[in-house]
Parts: structure tokens; sequence; C-alpha cells
């Protein structure tokens, strides 16, 4: 599937380690960008279910203080949302393509 080099990508972009260690600050922005892009797929009725996993384990770290695990799991849960979103839209027309005629 020539989908899943750029959803990859993506990932693993968004779990490269930071140059710095992060902060609460930090944390509520990646946690509220990830926060709309899961309400977004949920809006879209695509939301997975890993997505919604990642957004808890960013808030546990962030409630045991841990600001850089949880900054990388908000990051990992917005790059979730992102690709659900995506497979939302893109099959939202190619299934006819497959259908047959």
């Amino acid at each position: 599937m020539k989908l899943s080099l750029p959803l990859a990508m993506l990932l693993a972009l968004s779990l490269a380690p930071a140059a710095r260690a992060a902060n609460e600050t930090d944390y509520k922005a990646a946690y509220a960008a990830a926060e709309a892009a899961s309400k977004e797929a949920a809006g879209m009725r695509n939301q997975w279910t890993v997505t919604v996993s990642a957004l808890a384990a960013a808030k546990k770290a962030a409630d045991g203080g841990d600001f850089n695990r949880a900054v990388a799991a908000a990051k990992e849960a917005e790059a979730l949302a992102k690709a659900s979103i995506f497979q939302a839209t893109s099959e939202k027309e190619a299934w006819k393509a497959m259908e047959i005629r």
C-alpha cells in the first residue's frame, strides 16, 4: 500500500526525541493539538481507539510530572488522529473503485 510509507514517516517524525526537556506549557500545547485532531476524527466517525489510548497515556504521564513522555504521547496521538482523518477522506470516494460493476 503506497499510503503506508508517508504514514510511517509521519509517526517516526512525531516520535523523534526533543532537544530539550519539555515542560507543562509544551505538554498543554501538544495535548490541545492532539485533542483537536482527535475531535475532528471523531466528527468524521473515524476515530481510532489507539488515539484515545495515546491521549490517556499523555494525561497520565503529565499527571505524574513526566512532561517529556506526556509530550511524546500527545504528539503520537495527534499523528494517529491525523492519519485517521487522512484515511477517512481518502476512502470517502475510493471505495467506488473497488465496487463490482
